[in-house]
């Protein structure tokens, strides 16, 4: 990999580009809370050659998520399962106004 490769990637969102100590220091929560939401199945961080958890910007915003409803009160695995369904919502969301453009691109004019 070249310079410019890795540079390239810092604007890759799925780049596991923190480590686990710096994405908690990031988000201001412990290792342990990251090792919960990965144990949950909420986000799976990549590992690298030696075997250290990497975070992607993307995984980092769903932890802050999850860390926003935990401190909330709200129970971790309650706050993955609520985080889920928004990303699940959201998906759908966007699909269906896909639909809407396709179906009216495709209608024929109105007749007034």
């Amino acid at each position: 990999m070249t310079a410019d490769d890795s540079f390239g990637r810092l604007d890759d969102d799925d780049y596991p580009a923190y480590t686990m100590g710096r994405a908690a220091d990031m988000l201001g929560t412990t290792q342990g809370f990251l090792r919960a939401l990965g144990e949950a199945r909420l986000i799976t961080p990549l590992r690298s050659e030696g075997g250290h958890r990497r975070y992607s910007r993307y995984q980092l915003r769903i932890a802050a998520r999850a860390r926003e409803l935990v401190d909330q009160g709200t129970p971790i695995e309650a706050a993955c399962r609520i985080i889920i369904l928004e990303d699940q919502l959201e998906e759908a969301q966007r699909i269906n106004a896909e639909y809407r453009r396709a179906a009216a691109s495709s209608a024929p004019p109105s007749s007034a």
